[in-house]
């Protein structure tokens, strides 16, 4: 899994009413450059029927993958 720092969080609305969180990966072009290239992480499997519910389900699952990450009886 990448670092947390390196992961972005969007929701798309794809069909009026259907809002889906995305969680998308950075990854660097190259060495030199200063352009970053996201690509999908994780995605929702069912739709929210609001922008704000999708968001928060997205920011759910960040918190369980910074829990997964975190070394036992760390909190953050």
């Amino acid at each position: 899994m990448p670092a947390l720092n390196d992961l972005a969080l969007t929701v798309e609305e794809p069909e009026p009413g259907q809002f889906f969180w995305t969680l998308l990966e950075a990854h660097h072009a190259d060495e030199a450059s200063e352009t970053l290239d996201y690509r999908v992480c994780r995605r929702a499997v069912r739709p929210q029927a609001s922008y704000s519910n999708a968001l928060a389900m997205g920011v759910l699952e960040l918190q369980k993958i910074s829990a997964a990450e975190s070394p036992a009886g760390e909190t953050g």
